[in-house]
């Protein structure tokens, strides 16, 4: 009996720190790379909360280095404070942005710069001076000696990982209780303002039990917020696991979620017809991935689109189709990432000749200008956002593939989707599981007023329905079908 005791409050306690509390059945968080605090509230208001997204991600909101004259993006993740003053905008505005989110249905998750500080220090007396937090010398690794590693980080052994600086930035001794306290201190900060949770950053760089202590100095959520009595943070934790260091993703499993980066990888060998994707019937922890409700999912985010191996905007037909299937399949829970245009790796957002970050605009076909690619804005990516809410809790059924580049499977008796990856014409009668009726194909119309603003599929009595899908020269080669889209 006592082990089942145990068994239980374990259980209890790991469950609230993977809940992102979601409300109304919503399913996908965006991260809205760099964006101000003054246009998420609006985007809130204006698109996620009516089109059914569950959270942002937003940048770091902490003080930080500027970088002129090119203000690159990441210089949010050089913290110099952990006042809430940063290239977003101000603590007003960020009280703000959080408080009409809230309103409309969609939580704030913050991108959580705790590893390290700023590489180099403009305001302090020397390079440790970190006056704003404050830290001194006596509050990072290197100077006290447990770096033991000259240069660069060494890959190969778990030390230089975690106790070393990365790319120069100067890393913290969170061992150190005061390093811990003034790290809750600004986490508490944000909790009491009405945020959800966090996305830890560089956690592979920190010792799991460091973390660990962290989290347990922190605040139930604001139940001001809707949150429940007692709720813990969200944490989703940046690792990236090459397989072959000695640092894993599955070590740090039992205080949050972890960011499965090995998902986008096989994903994008997928689409780019270098893995058949009719080896993707059992894709998920079959492949070696993390437990499902430990999982962070992402077709791309802020770093590998820049560095290679995955999907990204710069090949729409491809990215639309990969984000079909993350939003379709069940395994994770899904992030869509929310662009600017780019050339050059370190490029800054969209700015003005001041620096300040340039708001997007929104065209007659809800795309954004101003360059930012807005993806989340995509009718093909916004529409499947719904269909992961319509079939949530639905079990993954009645798959079809023809041994190679053509798919499709359903989600109980509540979606069904069909990709044709190949170059030639999809023509086949499937089972969708589904109940009689017409549907909406959501890749290629909205349901607006109880009809379908393009294509649709009759699906007939005995849950068949014909699917017809060109393949090359196609730029959409995806039917998405919903009971929440039918006419």
């Amino acid at each position: 009996m006592a082990t089942i005791w145990l068994f239980c409050l374990f259980l209890g306690v790991a469950v609230a720190q993977w809940d992102a509390y979601t409300m109304h059945d919503r399913q996908v968080i965006v991260h809205l790379f760099n964006w101000k605090w003054t246009d998420i509230a609006k985007e809130c208001e204006n698109w996620l909360g009516p089109h059914g997204f569950a959270g942002v991600q937003v940048s770091p909101p902490n003080e930080h280095i500027i970088l002129n004259p090119v203000r690159q993006w990441y210089e949010r993740y050089q913290p110099i404070g952990y006042g809430l003053t940063s290239r977003s905008g101000n603590e007003a505005e960020f009280k703000d942005m959080v408080s009409r989110c809230y309103k409309v249905g969609v939580r704030i998750y913050v991108d959580a710069v705790i590893n390290h500080m700023a590489a180099s220090n403009p305001d302090g007396n020397g390079d440790y001076d970190f006056w704003r937090v404050p830290y001194s010398s006596w509050d990072f690794n290197r100077p006290q000696g447990r770096c033991k590693t000259v240069g660069d980080i060494d890959y190969d052994d778990k030390y230089s990982i975690r106790d070393c600086d990365v790319l120069g930035l100067k890393d913290l001794w969170p061992e150190k209780d005061y390093v811990r306290n003034k790290i809750a201190e600004y986490l508490n900060k944000l909790i009491d303002i009405g945020v959800a949770g966090f996305r830890v950053d560089a956690a592979k760089h920190m010792w799991p039990g460091d973390l660990k202590a962290i989290y347990g100095k922190l605040k139930n959520l604001n139940t001001n917020f809707g949150f429940p009595s007692n709720a813990r943070p969200f944490f989703v934790q940046e690792v990236i696991d090459r397989s072959w260091e000695p640092v894993s993703a599955w070590e740090y499993l039992d205080i949050g979620r972890v960011t499965e980066f090995h998902y986008g990888e096989k994903l994008a060998e997928g689409f780019w017809r270098n893995n058949l994707l009719s080896h993707f019937k059992n894709f998920g922890e079959a492949w070696g991935f993390l437990p499902d409700y430990n999982s962070l999912v992402f077709v791309d985010n802020h770093d590998n689109q820049r560095d290679g191996g995955v999907i990204t905007h710069k090949t729409p037909r491809l990215y639309k189709m990969a984000n079909a299937f993350m939003l379709a399949h069940p395994y994770g829970f899904t992030r869509v990432m929310s662009s600017f245009f780019f050339n050059d790796r370190d490029e800054s957002p969209p700015k003005e000749s001041s620096g300040d970050i340039k708001s997007p605009i929104f065209n007659p076909d809800n795309s954004c200008g101003n360059g930012w690619v807005c993806e989340h804005r995509w009718r093909q990516i916004k529409n499947m956002v719904d269909f992961r809410r319509v079939t949530v809790g639905q079990l993954f059924a009645n798959w079809w593939d023809n041994g190679y580049y053509q798919i499709a499977f359903g989600r109980g008796n509540k979606g069904f989707i069909v990709i044709n990856n190949e170059d030639f014409q999809l023509s086949q009668t499937l089972q969708t599981g589904l109940p009689s009726g017409t549907y909406c194909n959501i890749i290629l119309g909205d349901f607006e007023n109880n009809k379908c603003t393009g294509p649709t599929v009759f699906v007939d009595d005995n849950g068949f329905a014909k699917f017809d899908i060109a393949g090359s020269g196609n730029d959409d080669p995806v039917v998405a079908i919903h009971v929440n889209a039918k006419q």
